[in-house]
C-alpha cells in the first residue's frame, strides 16, 4: 500500500516512515503542500495513485486545510489529517473540507494503522464494481468460484476442494483462505487479517493466526500456496500449483 506523508518535521517523518515500512507500507515523504499536490498529480498520471494521504496541518508554505481542499477538488484519495491541533473547531473544519479522518498528536501507532486500513477499505468498497465484475476482478467467476491451480474455493457455498476432492475446513480457516485467495500476490498484514477474520485486535491472537495458517497448509497439502512475508504477514502465492 502506497502512502503519501506530508510532514515538514524530518525527525517525525523519519520515525513514522520507519514504523509504516515495517508494517508493509511504501511511504513517499514530502515537506510542503506544493510538493504534496505535485506528487499526487505525477503519481496519478504515471499509474496507481496513493492509497492514503497523511497530512500535517502546520506546513511551511500553506495551511494543511488549504491543501486538503485542493486535494479534494481533484482527487478522491483518502486524507487523514495528523496534527497537534486538538480543538473541536479544527476537527470539524477538516472533516467538512473532505478529510476522511482526523488524528491528534501524540497518537497511538496501532490506532493510526487501524485508521489507515479503515479509510482505505472504505475507499475500496466505494469503488467496487458490480458483484459479477468484482468477482471476476478478484479471480472468481460469475458464480463466485475461485481457482488456484488444483484448489477450488466456492465462496457462496463455502466449500473447498483439491483436485475435485472436498476438503473440510473450519469457519475461520475458510474465512482466512478466502481473504487471501481473493487477492493473490497481495501481502496482508497480520493485524489486518486478525481484524477482518477474527474481528478483534492483534494482541493475544497472533498464535491463533499461525495455527490456522499451518492447518490450511496441511489440509490443502499445498504448503507453498500461502507464503509467509517475514515481519509483515501472509500472502497467497500468485500462481497456484
Amino acid at each position: 500500500m502506497r502512502l503519501l506523508l506530508v510532514e515538514d518535521d524530518d525527525r517525525v517523518a523519519a520515525a513514522l516512515s520507519a514504523v509504516l515500512a515495517r508494517h508493509g507500507f511504501e511511504v513517499t515523504h514530502v515537506r510542503s503542500g506544493a510538493e504534496a499536490l505535485q506528487e499526487l498529480l505525477v503519481r496519478g498520471q504515471e499509474g496507481p495513485g496513493f492509497a492514503v494521504v497523511l497530512l500535517d496541518l502546520g506546513l511551511p508554505d500553506q495551511d494543511g486545510f488549504e491543501v486538503c481542499g485542493r486535494i479534494r477538488r481533484t482527487s478522491s484519495t483518502p486524507v487523514i489529517m495528523v496534527t497537534a491541533r486538538a480543538d473541536v473547531r479544527s476537527r470539524i473544519h477538516g472533516l467538512n473540507l473532505g478529510a476522511d479522518d482526523y488524528v491528534v498528536k501524540p497518537y497511538d501507532m496501532g490506532e493510526l494503522l487501524a485508521r489507515i486500513h479503515a479509510v482505505s477499505r472504505r475507499k475500496a468498497l466505494e469503488e467496487a464494481p458490480a458483484a459479477g465484475e468484482r468477482a471476476a476482478a478478484q479471480g472468481a467467476d460469475a458464480a463466485g468460484t475461485l481457482r488456484l491451480g488444483a484448489v477450488t474455493i466456492e465462496l457462496p457455498t463455502r466449500q473447498v476442494s483439491v483436485d475435485g476432492a472436498p476438503v473440510p475446513l473450519t469457519r475461520k480457516e475458510f474465512d482466512l483462505l478466502a481473504l487471501l485467495a481473493q487477492r493473490p500476490g497481495v501481502v496482508f498484514r497480520r493485524e489486518q487479517i486478525i481484524s477482518e477474520v477474527w474481528r478483534t485486535s492483534w494482541e493475544g491472537t497472533g498464535r491463533t493466526l499461525e495455527v490456522h495458517v499451518a492447518s490450511l497448509r496441511s489440509k490443502l497439502q499445498r504448503p507453498a500456496l500461502i507464503e509467509t512475508v517475514r515481519g509483515v504477514g501472509y500472502r497467497m502465492a500468485a500462481q497456484g500449483d
